[in-house]
């Protein structure tokens, strides 16, 4: 019988992504693909790195400026900005927005539910104070 290998678990794509923001966080500024291929141990190729960068960049989840003959990379936000972008492309793709929100809000925890209440409650009065001029 075949034995796992311990740490020869092939990681996904979302978990890549993850893990190259979080390095790129933690940069004092743009960081190069180099940077984040040793920040993250070395134990991805840099052509993989390259390529999550890439995608992250078609996302919207990054930016890159032109630094000698490569790019360096910025977060375009956090973690969660990052979750958001995923939450509102998986809305997008349903033809009934109505019924995914509604199976969405009803599957909450109280904590959850609350939570979601007040935000939106915050961001309408928000919405509210725009929109009446008041800045």
């Amino acid at each position: 019988m075949a034995e796992r290998r311990q740490g020869s678990r092939r990681r996904g794509q979302g978990e890549l992504e993850a893990l190259v923001l979080s390095a790129l966080g933690e940069a004092d500024g743009p960081a190069t693909a180099g940077w984040v291929q040793e920040r993250l141990g070395g134990d991805l190729a840099y052509t993989t790195v390259i390529t999550i960068l890439t995608r992250l960049l078609a996302k919207g989840a990054v930016t890159r400026e032109r630094s000698g003959r490569s790019f360096a990379w910025t977060p375009a936000s956090d973690q969660a900005g990052l979750a958001a972008h995923r939450m509102r492309r998986v809305l997008d793709a349903e033809s009934d927005r109505e019924a995914v929100l509604a199976s969405f809000v009803t599957g909450l925890g109280p904590d959850d539910e609350r939570l979601l209440r007040d935000l939106l409650g915050r961001a309408g009065h928000t919405g509210r104070t725009h929109s009446e001029g008041e800045d």
